[in-house]
């Protein structure tokens, strides 16, 4: 082989590299784009239904548990729970949904939120506490369970602003018509603690739309 063919060989190989770098470098520009395009699209979704009260008269109200310290309701718990009293109150439902397992030590979460209620005033026979899930897509499919042998068509969830979008699709996957309801507190903003809530919400909600939460 002469210098000749050398250096066209070495040209060749050089312009085949460089093609793969392009493809490469495309495909990574794409991949990027779509990951891109999915956040954006969920961070919408996930601030749209934090803005939006849905309300409306239905069946019944879910509220979906927080944290509770021997046997009393966290701050976030408590203003879950007094935002479904204040629906409660207006007629928007004749029965409360109490949601969440146990917190770690000898109370549930659902049955917290049930005595809780029960304390400022709903019949204690008005109200379902459910004890038995520990995350949001164990409650959502406790609910769906609860609706079903109860007949209830159609229910209003309360949670936090942030988590209603996730929580609104795991019911209608569940076949559940749910209203969204969220607990009064500050929009969306730039806060740390703001920006770790959504970022959550877009990774739980994207592992479970893929089967993997």
């Amino acid at each position: 082989m002469d210098h000749a063919e050398v250096n066209h060989e070495s040209v060749v190989l050089a312009e085949k590299k460089r093609r793969w770098r392009r493809v490469v470098y495309f495909a990574l520009l794409l991949i990027f784009l779509v990951v891109l395009g999915w956040v954006v699209w969920v961070f919408a979704q996930i601030e749209y239904y934090s803005r939006q009260d849905q309300a409306q008269v239905s069946d019944a109200i879910g509220v979906f548990g927080a944290a509770e310290y021997d046997g009393r309701p966290s701050p976030v718990y408590r203003a879950r729970l007094d935002h479904a009293l204040t629906l409660y109150q207006h007629g928007i439902a004749p029965l409360v949904i109490t949601l969440g397992g146990n917190g770690g030590d000898a109370y549930s979460e659902g049955m917290v939120g049930r005595e809780y209620l029960v304390s400022l005033g709903i019949p204690a026979s008005n109200i379902i506490a459910e004890t038995e899930s520990r995350s949001t897509e164990e409650s959502a499919r406790r609910i769906a369970v609860i609706a079903r042998a109860n007949n209830l068509r159609r229910l209003v969830i309360v949670s936090d602003g942030t988590h209603l979008f996730r929580i609104h699709e795991i019911c209608a996957a569940d076949g559940l018509d749910v209203l969204t309801s969220p607990r009064p507190q500050a929009p969306i903003a730039g806060s740390t603690a703001d920006i770790e809530r959504v970022t959550h919400e877009i990774v739980s909600y994207t592992l479970w739309r893929l089967h993997l939460h």
